[in-house]
């Protein structure tokens, strides 16, 4: 991994984002990420609600985990961004290389079903 905040994150398969909502109560969820050149990529239906909680605060934390989102280490206060489609492009590819079937799969139902996904950094503060 190219930042040593992510050395934590190298082997891993899944990632606890912990996202706000405007009460500032957190909101935890397991997904699935790659890493490059300093940031965290993840992507989402447009319309989940940890995209609407980081369109209104952009402070996340978060911890390599488990499928089930147990935490594998230390948790790190990050700042999410929902990227552009060239930034989603390169996030796409990565996460492509990275599951490869499993998330070509969910994209293939997700066009069937015609709904909309973002991509969104994290990096670091």
């Amino acid at each position: 991994m190219s930042n040593n905040k992510f050395n934590q994150f190298a082997n891993q398969r899944y990632l606890n984002l912990e996202s706000y909502r405007k009460t500032g109560n957190p909101v935890t969820t397991p997904m699935w990420f790659a890493e490059y050149n300093g940031a965290l990529y993840i992507y989402s239906l447009a319309n989940a609600g940890k995209v609407k909680r980081i369109r209104n605060n952009a402070n996340v934390r978060v911890v390599p985990s488990d499928m089930r989102g147990k935490p594998k280490g230390e948790w790190l206060e990050a700042k999410a961004r929902i990227l552009d489609e060239h930034g989603a492009e390169l996030g796409h590819k990565l996460l492509n290389e990275k599951y490869r079937w499993m998330k070509r799969m969910g994209d293939i139902f997700s066009r069937l079903r015609k709904r909309d996904k973002v991509v969104i950094a994290i990096e670091v503060v």
